[in-house]
């Protein structure tokens, strides 16, 4: 009797405690994704604001406004980053905003965590192919020594592997390898550029000085 009587204690005791499991983990699991969720708004939030004062800060005329609101819009790009660290986004913006500040070896910084993973993976390729473009501008307008020559035509080689109608990349391409004094393959980025924008004068003007 008194066995029955135990057996069947220990069998509720069970249950009661496979429910509760039951109950906790899915509860644990919402909380969680609702803490995600919000943190993603938040971070969204602060990308959005983040962005239009870079667009402001591009479009302003004076100087010191401009730098102003790219230092702001580097903080929002901030914020965004400590709610969503893995957004690539957020780290190109800050990047921007930096470059726009003139500080160029904190930009690329930034660029370089958008370009890695686990960041990099929230990226389309053609948003990947904007952002390896966007860095390689920004190491050609620190220096040209022939190290970070290379590196910026690795970047633009792989951003018109990406999308090779890139005008942009393809005319930043040829600049580099004229840096580098390879002549012909400066000729055919230009030529490459030229196909796909005929009206395109850098390029053709760069040809032209190429003696094409």
């Amino acid at each position: 009797m008194w066995g029955d009587i135990l057996l069947q204690a220990v069998l509720i005791l069970t249950g009661a405690f496979m429910l509760l499991a039951l109950y906790e983990i899915p509860q644990k699991f919402i909380s969680k994704l609702r803490f995600r969720n919000r943190g993603s708004i938040q971070a969204k939030r602060h990308f959005v604001i983040g962005a239009q004062l870079l667009a402001q800060a591009r479009s302003s005329k004076s100087k010191s406004s401009a730098s102003s609101l790219a230092k702001q819009a580097e903080a929002e790009a901030d914020k965004a980053i400590s709610f969503d660290y893995k957004d690539a986004a957020a780290h190109i913006l800050k990047a921007l905003a930096l470059d726009l500040q003139g500080f160029k070896t904190s930009a690329l910084e930034s660029f370089d965590l958008a370009l890695s993973i686990p960041a990099v993976k929230t990226l389309t390729e053609k948003e990947k192919g904007d952002a390896l473009f966007k860095r390689a501008e920004v190491k050609m307008s620190m220096n040209r020594r022939a190290g970070r020559v290379d590196s910026a035509i690795d970047d633009l080689t792989e951003a018109v592997k990406i999308q090779d109608d890139n005008v942009k990349a393809l005319c930043l391409l040829g600049e580099c390898y004229e840096v580098k004094k390879m002549r012909d393959e400066a000729k055919t980025a230009y030529e490459s550029a030229l196909k796909i924008e005929p009206s395109w004068t850098d390029a053709q003007a760069a040809l032209d000085r190429l003696g094409s």
